[in-house]
């Protein structure tokens, strides 16, 4: 599951903004995902949580905000909701072969939040029970 290597690489990323920032303990993240991304957010949710453990993110909340897909009609200037599974071919004008893609395959973090001071381990109280995860 990519997931896991997303959820690694967003905990890589936020620890090393984190360290620079003097962080003690990271409390949100703030993701954009895009709806072709190829990303479960649900999965994303868990193993964000599983790679949080042991770092200054452990007991951080993921959230995740859903970037629906647009695309646009080179010919005809047409925009639309590509929707899941994508349907590429404009309905202005029926073209499918000038079709640029706006929005959707997002990925990005777009903001964290944390405590500062020196860095611990979140008290058990505040560690999540369940996997975190935002309804889109």
């Amino acid at each position: 599951m990519h997931e896991m290597s997303i959820a690694m690489a967003v905990v890589g990323q936020v620890e090393e903004a984190a360290g620079a920032g003097g962080a003690g303990a990271v409390t949100t993240v703030r993701l954009e995902v895009g709806e072709l991304a190829g990303v479960v957010p649900d999965a994303l949710a868990f193993c964000f949580e599983l790679a949080c453990a042991g770092t200054v993110l452990e007991g951080a909340a993921l959230v995740t905000e859903t970037v629906a897909a647009r695309a646009r009609c080179g010919s005809c200037g047409h925009a639309w909701p590509t929707g899941m599974p994508p349907e590429l071919c404009c309905p202005g004008c029926a073209r499918a072969t000038d079709v640029e893609l706006l929005t959707g395959r997002e990925l990005r973090i777009l903001t964290v939040e944390w405590d500062d001071g020196p860095a611990g381990p979140a008290p058990a109280a505040a560690r999540p029970r369940e996997p975190i995860s935002e309804e889109a």
